[in-house]
């Protein structure tokens, strides 16, 4: 039996929970009519892993053939009583193109998610307990609440028509209790008769039957009254709850994903998903706030509040419009972050999001957004004033700094997108001791002002970049990005903007190094890689069973021992050179690169000749050196070359060059991983049309021979830019050779 087919056997408040887990994000019709289809494809024992392209077009493959298969269902479902139907499943595939083709994985997860909340309702019901399965892992805990509140809703509402029905009725009641008064004393003013005394008494019986059921009608709407705002105000309190936990868990954690986000850290954004949480939330909390005004509209026109008993509804008013206030002043999200080292007179871009726009249809009047650029002491005293001061200066100017929101139907999504700012200037504040440019963090103020309900509600709303470093050279951008991996990095949440931590313990620091080295090249840090960083960033004092702390000073201040850089610095340059020239090697692990010279000496000793590795120097910022053994057992290192060396001729091609090499460590014939990246050979054909040869460059080691290993270099050629080097530093050059093609002579050469 399929596991819908369990799912349809389950007992009623089971069912509900499952029905609550699908709404328009991903429609029950869909996990209906395909069950069999969805249940091969997707529960598996696949698990998401964004780190793994091969992964990620799996996934994407799979979405795209789900949404065909919703395409051809629908186009089968034939039949009035199926007209629906195949609206519904049109809509959907519709949808799913729209909202998931540039992120399939968040379809997969979520569909995952809903088959494990299926599959755990199932174990549950027969009794069996299901580890990793809980509905709160699954988001399911959260749409359950929302189903629940919804419910809840919809009996007040209920109540709420039947307290004004009641309501209405004593009113027609008490008018005719009023006439018949009038009639009475109309009839007590006249001559007593055997006719006006029956009337008399006809009267006074219907009279007392009305003020009967008068009095049972205001007891009646007395309790109607004070369980309804019980109700209402128990709703609020789940709706507190609720709202707790989407913005101050969901959207905060959100928010520390894009933080890390910055650092390389895979981002699996859920911002849809929370997007249909809030307006989840916005349209229960409207919905209410509705019906308690309403309930204080009915109580005006009748005053029936028993002694003793206070009025709980103003104050509920209060908290409700306070929850709105929350959710729309905590749902103006930054989706697209400005760079965070940002360059003056350079362009950039940024987008920004109210979540509940669309929901609270703020877009029928389309709000302006402002951007400006803040110090860290004005970011602070905005949020403990709610103000700037100084009537509301910025820290510098920035063109093309304002746009207004849009709403995009197909998306549900009220956004504007700055695509072409620009920092002219930037006014910086006064120095401290070490501190210099790249240390001081800005962050850009978005501003704007949302009307709700009509204009019966205004609202002033910002939100806060994360903190920018701003620079005017290249050659600021090292120690820049330095400030702003350490401020994503190790930052804590609700902190005074921008307060980091002056020291870290080496494990998290390594980690980050890691991910980062990841992002940037693609193949992440061994633990010999970050064991060799460990030894450099702490001058060679590291004890790694005590996972000691570094400091910020160590970490990108003061100078490696011996050398005129910094830790970042070094390893900063040496992630650069490796993303922009060296990313194959790397990736395939060719390349050792972080190994000491000594250590690679030692490896290499016992190798046969012409072994070679290749090593990060040391010596030099952004350099990468090549070090083998000769036949006679002599270890050598090429003089490292950098980015200017690889921009006219390639690490492969430099290889392929030195004949002398032959085997890369530990005894790998070289052209196997290197011959992919070698310049195919051209052969004979005209490489330009203008007659000329075209020359090619090739690299060369002056007083070595091509074929054979001598027993020491040419003295002339040796360097050693590191004195306290013991191993030979050959300097590389170029010689140039000629194509084998046809010399065409020019009259006039």
């Amino acid at each position: 039996m399929s596991l819908w087919a369990k799912a349809q056997q389950l007992p009623q408040e089971s069912m509900q929970q499952i029905h609550a887990i699908y709404g328009d994000h991903f429609p029950i019709e869909v996990r209906h009519y395909l069950a069999q289809y969805i249940e091969e494809k997707f529960w598996s024992e696949l698990d998401p892993q964004p780190e793994n392209p091969q992964h990620e077009q799996y996934v994407a493959t799979l979405v795209n053939s789900l949404i065909q298969e919703i395409e051809n269902k629908a186009a089968v479902v034939n039949g009035p009583e199926f007209f629906l139907t195949k609206l519904k499943l049109a809509e959907a595939a519709k949808m799913f193109r729209q909202r998931y083709s540039a992120n399939p994985l968040q379809l997969f997860t979520y569909v995952r998610q809903c088959l494990a909340t299926e599959f755990g309702l199932i174990q549950q019901a027969s009794g069996e307990v299901v580890p990793g399965l809980s509905m709160k892992n699954s988001g399911a805990e959260t749409l359950h609440k929302i189903d629940i509140l919804r419910r809840r809703t919809q009996d007040t509402a209920a109540d709420l028509r039947r307290m004004e029905e009641d309501q209405e009725a004593f009113h027609l009641q008490y008018h005719e209790c009023t006439k018949i008064n009038a009639h009475l004393q109309g009839l007590n003013s006249q001559p007593s008769n055997a006719t006006t005394a029956q009337n008399l008494q006809k009267l006074t019986r219907q009279k007392e039957a009305l003020e009967q059921s008068l009095n049972q009608r205001v007891a009646g709407l007395m309790q109607l009254r004070l369980a309804l705002s019980d109700k209402l105000k128990e709703t609020v309190q789940l709706l507190n709850q609720l709202q707790t936990h989407v913005l101050d868990e969901e959207l905060i954690r959100w928010k520390r994903d894009q933080q890390l986000a910055g650092n390389g850290v895979i981002f699996n954004s859920n911002l849809d998903t929370i997007q249909e949480w809030c307006e989840a939330l916005a349209e229960l909390i409207w919905l209410n706030r509705q019906q308690i005004k309403e309930v204080e509209r009915l109580k005006q026109k009748l005053a029936l509040d028993p002694l003793g008993v206070s009025d709980v509804l103003p104050q509920l008013l209060v908290e409700i419009t306070q929850l709105l206030s929350s959710l729309v002043t905590s749902t103006f999200i930054i989706e697209k972050q400005p760079p965070q080292v940002m360059k003056t007179n350079t362009r950039f871009t940024a987008t920004v999001r109210l979540l509940v726009g669309g929901k609270l249809n703020v877009h029928m009047t389309p709000p302006q957004v402002k951007v400006t650029i803040i110090s860290e002491a004005q970011a602070n005293m905005l949020l403990k004033n709610d103000k700037l001061g100084k009537s509301g200066e910025s820290s510098g100017e920035i063109l093309n700094n304002t746009g207004t929101m849009e709403y995009q139907q197909a998306t549900r999504q009220l956004s504007v997108s700055f695509r072409n700012m620009q920092l002219k200037k930037i006014k910086r504040a006064e120095k401290k001791g070490t501190e210099s440019v790249m240390d001081e963090k800005f962050s850009l103020l978005f501003q704007s002002q949302f009307s709700v309900g009509g204009g019966e509600l205004m609202f002033q709303v910002w939100t806060l970049s994360l903190p920018v470093v701003v620079i005017v050279h290249g050659n600021q951008e090292p120690h820049a990005w330095a400030t702003v991996t350490w401020d994503n990095a190790f930052s804590e949440s609700g902190r005074v903007p921008f307060a980091v931590p002056d020291k870290v313990v080496w494990s998290k620091i390594a980690e980050t190094l890691s991910v980062k080295f990841r992002a940037a090249t693609g193949r992440q840090l061994t633990d010999d890689n970050l064991r060799f960083l460990a030894e450099k960033a702490f001058r060679g004092n590291y004890n790694e069973s005590q996972n000691p702390m570094l400091t910020w000073s160590q970490f990108c201040k003061e100078a490696i021992t011996d050398r005129s850089f910094t830790f970042w610095e070094w390893f900063y340059a040496i992630m650069k050179l490796t993303r922009e020239h060296l990313r194959g090697p790397w990736v395939d692990g060719a390349i050792m690169g972080f190994v000491r010279k000594k250590q690679a000496e030692e490896m290499l000793s016992s190798c046969t000749g012409g072994t070679f590795l290749l090593r990060f120097s040391d010596s030099e910022l952004g350099g990468i050196t090549i070090a083998w053994v000769a036949e006679h057992g002599e270890v050598f290192s090429l003089q490292p070359f950098t980015t200017k060396d690889f921009a006219i001729r390639t690490l492969g091609d430099r290889i392929s060059d030195l004949n002398h090499l032959l085997f890369l460590y530990p005894d790998i014939a070289k052209d196997l991983p290197f011959q992919k990246y070698y310049t195919p050979y051209q052969g004979t054909e005209q490489s330009s049309v203008n007659g000329y040869v075209k020359p090619v460059l090739k690299t060369h080691l002056p007083g070595w021979s091509d074929n054979s290993y001598p027993n020491t270099p040419h003295h002339a050629f040796m360097q050693s830019p590191d004195p306290s080097r013991d191993t030979p530093s050959v300097a590389s050059s170029f010689k140039i050779s000629l194509s084998p093609q046809p010399i065409f002579a020019y009259p006039d050469q």
